[in-house]
């Protein structure tokens, strides 16, 4: 039986890749529940310091089910070997500490395009294409699009997208901000592959404080996010989380050698 979510790891890396490519990795039941339940084993695996997502070709996803909630079934409903309540999730994927990147490989649309703006960061294939259909299909966002796309994109830009349901393009989204990247099609998860390598090379707390106070400081304003900001780093060397001053040393060092070769 094909699996409609797969799971790979190597170098410290999950890759999850939706598998549903007849289905433009429609965001079945099934699917949502062994999306969730893998991204859990991904956060609680100390094998594992970064995550990438991404779908089999040609989408990355369609969205959720059209004809599964047509045909009756709950947005939590459906067959699944894996016990996990999704009927009352306001959000794709449960809560991470670890770095998600998306590597978009196709279409993103409705819930394609929130589960895209629920990862870090995005990085494109030339081929990717979003959009916010959910006025076209009648229903409403229920997993953080009206707050998500608006911090990515612009509100004005936002609320264009999501009145029209119109399609934005690989290079209109990096113009806009919504991804990272924009690369060869074949060269996707080969960069998103080495993004994900670059930050396991890093102090990993580090970088997982360093995340969570981005995601703090974006509930608050400004002023209380800079507030945020100064007691978390107070805190990290009262507490000497990042080690002990030779520990840092060790990184400046390699800082400084890993400047000069991507200068060179």
């Amino acid at each position: 039986m094909t699996e409609v979510v797969r799971y790979e790891v190597a170098d410290r890396v999950a890759v999850v890749t939706l598998n549903r490519p007849e289905a433009r990795n429609a965001l079945s039941a099934e699917v949502r529940r062994r999306l969730w339940v893998l991204v859990e084993e991904a956060e609680a695996d100390d094998a594992v310091d970064v995550v990438v997502l991404t779908g089999a070709d040609p989408a990355f996803s369609a969205g959720l089910d059209l004809k599964e909630l047509g045909a009756g079934a709950t947005a939590g409903g459906g067959a699944s070997s894996d016990v996990v309540d999704l009927s009352k999730a306001a959000r794709p994927l449960p809560p991470m500490t670890k770095p998600l990147i998306g590597a978009v490989n196709g279409v993103a649309v409705t819930g394609g395009l929130e589960l895209a703006l629920a990862c870090d960061f995005l990085v494109a294939s030339e081929h990717a294409r979003f959009a916010d259909t959910h006025s076209r299909v009648g229903i409403q966002p229920g997993w953080g699009l009206t707050v998500a796309l608006p911090a990515a994109v612009g509100v004005r830009r936002a609320k264009e997208m999501s009145a029209t349901g119109n399609f934005v393009d690989a290079a209109t989204a990096l113009a806009w901000g919504l991804v990272n990247h924009v690369v060869a099609h074949h060269e996707l998860l080969p960069v998103a592959r080495r993004l994900a390598l670059d930050i396991v090379s890093n102090d990993q707390s580090g970088v997982r404080r360093l995340l969570q106070t981005y995601d703090e400081g974006a509930l608050g304003t400004g002023a209380e996010a800079a507030v945020l900001e100064t007691r978390v780093s107070r805190e990290w060397l009262a507490t000497g989380q990042g080690g002990s001053p030779a520990d840092v040393e060790a990184r400046r060092l390699g800082i400084v050698e890993r400047g000069r070769a991507q200068v060179d």
